[in-house]
């Protein structure tokens, strides 16, 4: 099914930013409000592979594991009314976010480099592109993705509110979209 014909109510929204933004946090908030499906691409790719992406990484590569995230998140983009998260590094890959862009409403979850650091030792044991790296090289890749987050169709704040305010301004923002973009 091609999805880039359809409403855009009916488009999937996918939800993108840097790891441990809450991209998954907020989407199943979302996707709850909106009585849709929602679907964590990583948790996808950990069900089928049985084992949790730190260890795809290890024995698989890093190469191994961004075809997968390719192949699934390109062809989960072109179904309707679903909601996603897609991981931290996904977005990087041109063909992701072409199909992203051309079949969803992309969501980008924007934070500071301070509030995110906050969050880093409850997520750096399970993230592998984290392992092993200092701090400033960790800062450096945050500002680097920040950057090749762009193109999005929608920038979210997520700071100084809770995760259900945050979804409910989105969801808020969506239907308000929805109803001025009524065919």
């Amino acid at each position: 099914m091609n999805n880039h014909d359809i409403s855009l109510k009916e488009k999937s929204i996918v939800f993108i930013g840097f790891m441990g933004a809450g991209k998954t946090t907020i989407g199943k908030l979302v996707a709850k409000k909106l009585y849709r499906d929602f679907i964590d691409i990583d948790e996808e790719i950990e069900k089928e592979y049985m084992m949790p992406v730190s260890q795809i990484f290890a024995e698989m590569g890093e190469a191994a594991f961004r075809k997968k995230e390719r192949d699934l998140t390109t062809h989960i983009c072109q179904q309707k009314l679903q909601i996603i998260s897609i991981g931290g590094g996904a977005y990087l890959q041109e063909e992701i976010k072409k199909e992203c862009l051309a079949s969803c409403i992309v969501i980008f979850l924007d934070i500071s480099w301070n509030a995110w650091k906050k969050r880093l030792g409850l997520i750096i044991k399970s993230r592998p592109v984290l392992q092993g790296k200092s701090i400033e090289e960790i800062e450096r890749l945050f500002y680097n993705r920040k950057e090749a987050y762009y193109p999005y169709h929608s920038k979210i704040e997520i700071e100084n509110q809770s995760m259900e305010e945050i979804a409910n301004q989105i969801v808020e923002s969506l239907k308000l979209s929805w109803e001025l973009h009524k065919a």
